[in-house]
This record gives structure tokens, sequence and C-alpha cells, in this order.
């Protein structure tokens, strides 16, 4: 093209101030790193990814061809992510626009996320959502405990077998929620406002195992950590591994470093109460031997008195009296011991009975299906495998 005259405009072509706008971008914009949230991803037939890195002020639309998707791996781009996309920018002539040829893709630096963290967290500390005169106290004896946590994750697992060991007394009413990902923080308000307008459970478990910072995402979300602080039913936040902290462990009623350990936290350990109910009864029995005892020998002075033997002949009629008296005690002491203890036998029956795996000591058989309890044929998948569990063990059966 020909240089314009420097004092006449000059008066381009489509093509030509395409071409030159081509020739311009692609060739300064090369190998080049750009970093944004993803929004309006998809795939097409040819296995093309299309989407949209944006940012408050501007969109870049991008494109990784199959072959670029088959040789970098790992999981597909998802709306919400945010990435650091490198390539080239190329321009498309006939749409009249541009767009970025994505080589490789990596998720945005934890120290983005990391100061979007203590940001948020400064923010809810300064409003009072972490001051102690909001937390709920945890019920002292749950008969219902709610757990948020992914249905096919093994934090349920835990918290279903801790339960079981410490306090099996207790029903465990799980809602499914993701716990990473773009629609995990959506999910875990829902499950989470779900329980507090119910208000059917004692106490609210919500979390998640360990993770990096970008899998425990969710859990540092402002809508997480304010449905939490509205909850109407006192919480326990169980994310990640001990040296793991989020918004939700300030925000909650109380904090666990584990699933596992939330479960310990939730509930008394019912063999402590097993030997609290020996302890009493064996003080219960040796008060009662002790009164008897202190009874007999107020009798047997006051029968032996120098005064009453001073008048022996006198009262020699009320001696059959005191006789009688003293068996009526006898009587009544023992009565009094065997009603403490058939109360004491009751509340250790109904105890005992309390415990889910008495039936399977007896020689019956439990049955379960992905993890869970199978109480009622109604709940029963004939389609799924199954697992049945004795005394002494477990055994797989097929479909």
């Amino acid at each position: 093209m020909s240089q314009p005259d420097l004092f006449t405009p000059s008066v381009f072509s489509v093509s030509e101030l395409t071409d030159d706008i081509k020739s311009l971008l692609e060739g300064n914009f090369i190998d080049i790193k750009v970093e944004g949230e993803i929004s309006n991803a998809s795939t097409s037939a040819n296995g093309h990814t299309y989407f949209t890195l944006k940012d408050e002020d501007a969109q870049l639309s991008c494109v990784i061809w199959r072959s670029t998707s088959r040789r970098i791996g790992g999981d597909p781009v998802v709306d919400g992510q945010q990435i650091i996309a490198r390539g080239d920018i190329q321009v498309y002539p006939p749409h009249g626009k541009y767009q970025l040829i994505v080589q490789s893709v990596e998720q945005a630096g934890v120290g983005a996320l990391q100061e979007a963290f203590e940001k948020l967290k400064a923010k809810l500390k300064e409003e009072g959502l972490f001051d102690e005169k909001h937390k709920k106290p945890l019920p002292e004896f749950p008969r219902r405990i709610g757990v948020i946590t992914s249905e096919t994750g093994a934090a349920f697992h835990d918290i279903t077998n801790t339960l079981e060991r410490r306090w099996p007394v207790a029903e465990v009413h799980l809602h499914h929620a993701s716990v990473q990902g773009v629609n995990a923080a959506p999910e875990l308000v829902k499950a989470i406002n779900w329980f507090s307008e119910d208000q059917d459970v004692d106490v609210l478990i919500v979390g998640r195992g360990g993770g990096s910072l970008e899998d425990l995402w969710p859990f540092n979300e402002e809508a997480v950590a304010r449905a939490l602080f509205n909850c109407k039913v006192p919480t326990i936040s169980a994310v990640g591994h001990e040296v793991d902290f989020s918004i939700s462990d300030f925000v909650a009623d109380a904090r666990a470093a584990t699933p596992t350990q939330a479960a310990i936290v939730a509930t008394p350990d019912i063999n402590e109460y097993r030997m609290l109910v020996d302890d009493l009864g064996s003080k219960l029995e040796e008060s009662v031997s002790g009164q008897i005892d202190q009874q007999k020998e107020q009798v047997e002075q006051l029968v032996s008195s120098h005064a009453l033997l001073a008048i022996e002949e006198k009262v020699i009629n009320n001696h059959e009296k005191v006789n009688n008296l003293t068996q009526r005690l006898d009587h009544r002491s023992q009565m009094l011991f065997m009603k403490k203890r058939e109360e004491l036998t009751d509340l250790t029956y109904r105890l005992e009975s309390k415990n889910p795996n008495l039936p399977l000591e007896r020689g019956f058989a439990r049955v379960w299906q992905e993890g869970k309890w199978i109480k009622q044929a109604s709940n029963f998948d004939i389609e799924q495998g199954a697992e049945l569990e004795w005394e002494d063990g477990k055994l797989d059966v097929g479909s």
C-alpha cells in the first residue's frame, strides 16, 4: 500500500485497514500472558474450546484449538475460573475481530487469592462477624446432626464412622453440596439456608477434606460466610487439614481442623457415660449400704442404753415393738436398695439398647450401598452393588 499524502486524509478499504491492524497486532503481541476471569466457555463439535477472558473493564475473545487441548491436557476451562492464558494475538479479517490463540493455561497465582482472602477477612472482622458474642453454644447431647459436604467425598464417610463409634444414638442428615469449583459456593449457601430455615437438626457440620487454596476457595467466599453467620442452627466449620484456615472457620460457631474432629467436637463420648453410669451405680450401692449399717447401729445403741436397762422391767413389753421396728427398718432399707438397683439396671438397659451394633452381635447383618446404611427395602437400589456387614467383617456382593 502506498504511503498517504501528509496533507490529505487517506481512504482505506476495509481490507486494507484490517491488514494493517493484523500486521500491527500479530507482529507485536506474540507469546504474551493475559490474566482474567473465564466466561461463556464452550467446546465445539470439532473439539475447539472458545471462551471470553474478562476483568472489570474489558474482555478478550480466546480459543484453544483441539490439538492444543490434547497437548496441554488438564481440566477443561470453567466459567468463573481466574486464569493466566499464554498465547498469540490473531486477527480474523472476515469477522473484523481479534482473539488470543491460547497455547497454555494456568491458575492465577496463589498470591492474588491470598490477598483476596486477607481483604475479605479484614472486612468481615471489622463488621463483627468473628466476634465471640455472636457464637451460639453447641448442644450437649445432639440427637439430629446435619452435614453439608460432597456425598461422594471422604469427609462424610469420616464423619459417619466417627459418630457410629462415639455417639451412635444421633441421626445424621446429609445435604449434598459441591465443595470445590464454580458451583460450590452457591450450593453451600443453599444447603446452609435450607438447614437454617428447617431447623430440624441440633447442630450443623459444614466442610470437606484438605486441598490447595484454590480447592478450598468456596469456603472463603463472602456469600458462604454470611450464610453461616445468619444460620439459626449452631454450626461447625471443618475445612481442610490442621494447618488450613478458611473464612468459614472464623465465622462458624466452632471450628474443627478436620471432618473427623468435627464429629468429636459435635458429640459426647457414649463410652464415657457408660463408665459414669457404672461408677454412679457403685457409689449408690455403697451409700445405701452405709445408711443401713448406720441405722442398725443406732437401733442397737438404743436397745442397750443404760436408761433402758434401768427400767427393763417397765418396758419389757416394748421389747417386741423394738424388734418389729428393727425388722421393718431392715425391710425398708432392702426395698430402697432394690428400687435403686432396678432403676440403675433399667438405665443401663436403655443405654445399651441404643447401640446400633447390637443386632450385629446377635447374628444379624447390615446392608450398605454407596456408604449409606439401607434401613428400609424401599431405599435399596437393586441395580447397584451392595455391601453386607456382620459383627466380624464385611462382604461385597455384586449388582
